[in-house]
């Protein structure tokens, strides 16, 4: 059967060793992937399906794939912390982001969760403080999803607290220290219906966030945190793995009702 699919220059490979250890490149002509375990021509790898398995010269053999979103955010190049594949698959159901959803996303960080987002199909207008992380973001972006992404992605250097310019907005999601300093302004920007998501570390700011959305015009507010755990199966050997990944964050959100 014909590969419909072949690797080509541009694309981001995945090349994970005998160890499960996992590395990401982006494919050029004439390019090496290098470590040491020797090297890898990309050459090698450019015109050839996934799923095969290639050697380095120095005789380490490496499965051969495109890296799934999850991957991707594991591996992203980073100025800020991102939001882990565990809670961004939640978001994405929470705040039931489809296509064509207009919604304002801040702080955007290093661009994990816009990531996810557009690739759901969502228009994204970013709000980001820091010129760094918005350029970060935007590379992050293309890199994933290339440059047609961006034509649903814009990131302005501006402070979510003090204001929102966009009305009518879907959805909103917040991932910033203050989260509850947003949601006066997320009230007018948002249509009824809409939903407000905020993303936040500690139940402090979880708690500060539901007093926030008490005081205003939301309902069906819930707070909630995603625990992952995976098990070892070997045969009949078959017990839950000593480490898991526990508290990352806590996921609050809510609708946003008529006046």
């Amino acid at each position: 059967m014909a590969d419909d699919r072949p690797l080509r220059a541009g694309d981001l490979a995945l090349l994970i060793d005998r160890k499960d250890r996992r590395y990401t490149v982006q494919l050029e002509a004439g390019g090496e992937f290098h470590s040491h375990s020797g090297l890898v021509r990309h050459d090698e790898l450019i015109g050839g399906p996934e799923g095969r398995r290639v050697r380095s010269s120095g005789g380490a053999e490496y499965t051969v794939l495109r890296p799934t979103l999850g991957d991707f955010v594991l591996k992203m190049p980073r100025g800020a912390q991102v939001i882990y594949p565990k809670d961004l698959a939640p978001i994405l159901m929470l705040a039931d982001i489809g296509a064509g959803d207009r919604v304002l996303e801040s702080g955007v960080g290093s661009g994990a969760l816009s990531t996810a987002l557009l690739r759901a199909g969502a228009d994204i207008v970013g709000y980001e403080i820091r010129e760094d992380f918005a350029a970060r973001a935007v590379t992050n972006v293309e890199r994933f999803l290339g440059s047609t992404a961006l034509e649903r992605y814009r990131v302005e250097i501006r402070d979510c607290y003090e204001g929102i310019s966009e009305s009518s907005l879907d959805k909103v999601v917040l991932d910033l220290a203050e989260p509850w300093r947003v949601i006066p302004h997320a009230t007018g920007a948002m249509r009824p219906g809409g939903i407000i998501l905020a993303y936040t570390p500690s139940i402090h700011q979880a708690s500060q966030v539901r007093e926030a959305l008490s005081q205003a015009p939301f309902g069906l507010a819930e707070t909630l945190e995603v625990l992952y755990r995976t098990w070892h199966i070997e045969g009949q050997a078959v017990r839950p793995d000593h480490r898991m990944v526990g508290h990352t964050g806590f996921l609050t959100h809510a609708r946003r009702l008529a006046d």
